[in-house]
């Protein structure tokens, strides 16, 4: 069966190519593969920036943001030929810490954790893969074209989680939201604040291209001026920060309602420095009881919270997110970047 494959840690060695049929054990099924959905991480992977192959390998099946359709089932497990499925992205530690045996493995202490496509296990970008039916999630078949959205439906699904949990350190009961970033991450996050029933705004710097009549769709308000003028009009009660740029993080900080909770899903680039008012966001930062607080990856927990989220959604909206759909035979093309791109999608059915 064909595969998309890379070598992590070199650049320039993504391939289409010939891998070995997958041997789904007991408890795991056997997955048609329709489409991968393409992100930051996967370019730092190509690039060989990032990511580790499997023990004893040097390439590796990349693709974490799935979407398939179950073949073969185990006989009374809790799926059937024909359910339109994605798989969870991390596995806890084998020793485990105390946060993945308590499921929590987003939260994994030790880093032992493994990731597919990312940490040391295929990925699901190929014509067919297993998975175990522990680590499956069953989507909406109304969700058969976007399901691939799953994936980074859950990082905001933890971060909004993670807000909640902390707003609940006393009264909390947040009016407006600004999120940082109108790539997939930020328009998924404004959909669970406006889902949530919150005066939702959102940030980029992009003026024209499909963006800004997206966030409309949703009902958003988008705004494409300085961080620190937009802030200080909104006075935002949450921000969901998704884009990792350091003058977007601590502008945000500065500029919250009082109590205001930031969270931090982007990551920053190292090396960049910027200059900042310690003082003062230490000072607002305690007088105010603010929080800042970062998430990445998500559990079980999430991915339902996911499923939920996307199931409500209006589809035409949530299509209009994907604004390259790439056949796996050309899938170079996912990683070229375009001005307008959204969320890039890689078809493993042989469709477009």
């Amino acid at each position: 069966m064909q595969a998309l494959t890379v070598q992590p840690g070199k650049a320039g060695t993504l391939a289409v190519g010939e891998v070995e049929e997958p041997d789904p054990g007991p408890g795991e099924l056997l997955v048609d593969g329709l489409a991968i959905g393409v992100c930051g991480t996967d370019k730092e992977i190509v690039a060989g920036q990032y990511g580790w192959p499997p023990p004893g390998r040097e390439s590796m099946v990349i693709g974490h943001e799935s979407l398939g359709r179950v073949a073969v089932a185990p006989p009374n497990s809790a799926f059937s030929p024909g359910d339109l499925v994605v798989g969870v992205v991390r596995r806890p530690d084998p020793v485990p810490c105390r946060a993945c045996a308590h499921g929590e493995f987003d939260m994994c202490r030790n880093g032992r954790y493994t990731e597919r496509g990312i940490k040391e296990i295929d990925g699901y970008g190929s014509q067919r893969w297993s998975v175990e039916t522990d680590y499956a999630v069953t989507l909406d078949e109304a969700l058969a074209e976007v399901g691939m959205l799953m994936e980074p439906a859950t990082i905001v699904a933890k971060a909004w989680e993670q807000v909640r949990r902390v707003g609940q350190r006393a009264y909390f009961e947040p009016q407006r939201a600004l999120i940082l970033g109108a790539g997939p991450i930020g328009l998924l996050a404004a959909l669970l604040s406006v889902q949530q029933g919150l005066d939702t705004h959102i940030l980029d710097r992009v003026t024209d291209g499909p963006k800004p009549g997206i966030a409309a769709a949703l009902g958003a308000t988008y705004h494409h001026n300085d961080i620190d003028d937009v802030a200080a009009r909104l006075e935002p009660d949450v921000v969901i920060e998704a884009t990792g740029a350091g003058p977007l993080v601590f502008g945000a900080i500065a500029n919250t309602a009082t109590y205001g909770i930031v969270c931090l899903t982007g990551v920053s680039p190292a090396g960049r420095k910027l200059r900042i008012d310690a003082g003062t966001i230490n000072r607002e930062l305690v007088l105010e009881n603010d929080a800042v607080v970062g998430s990445v990856n998500a559990n079980l927990r999430h991915y339902r919270q996911a499923a939920d989220a996307l199931g409500k959604a209006d589809k035409d909206w949530l299509a209009s997110l994907i604004t390259r759909r790439i056949p796996l035979q050309r899938a170079q093309e996912a990683f070229a970047a375009h001005s307008d791109d959204v969320k890039v999608v890689i078809t493993l059915d042989g469709s477009s």
